[in-house]
């Protein structure tokens, strides 16, 4: 079964492009790691400073190696000081597509 994460992210309005470009790092980066099935980043069109993360790995292990990356750990860093208040992952399971 996939392992899945929705991480809702509030970023303080000042510091929306720039977290806009670390994501994107982060992003490219995520989409080649082993096990990684998808790692879009979403933004709200009705409030600009919410983003989601919808990240998607083949097992908990994959999701869990994730966050030992360098380039993960660059990112928390990174954005950490451009948030409004602490980010959100949400663990949800998958059910289909099967």
């Amino acid at each position: 079964m996939m392992h899945v994460t929705l991480v809702h992210v509030y970023v303080l309005p000042p510091s929306i492009a720039g977290f806009i470009e670390a994501t994107r790092e982060n992003h490219e980066a995520s989409i080649e790691e082993v096990g990684n099935v998808r790692f879009d980043v979403l933004q709200d069109p009705e409030d600009p400073q919410h983003f989601m993360l919808y990240e998607v790995y083949q097992s908990p292990e994959d999701a869990a190696h994730h966050k030992t990356t360098d380039h993960y750990l660059r990112w928390r860093l990174r954005v950490e000081g451009m948030m409004a208040k602490p980010r959100q992952g949400i663990a949800m399971d998958w059910l289909y597509p099967a």
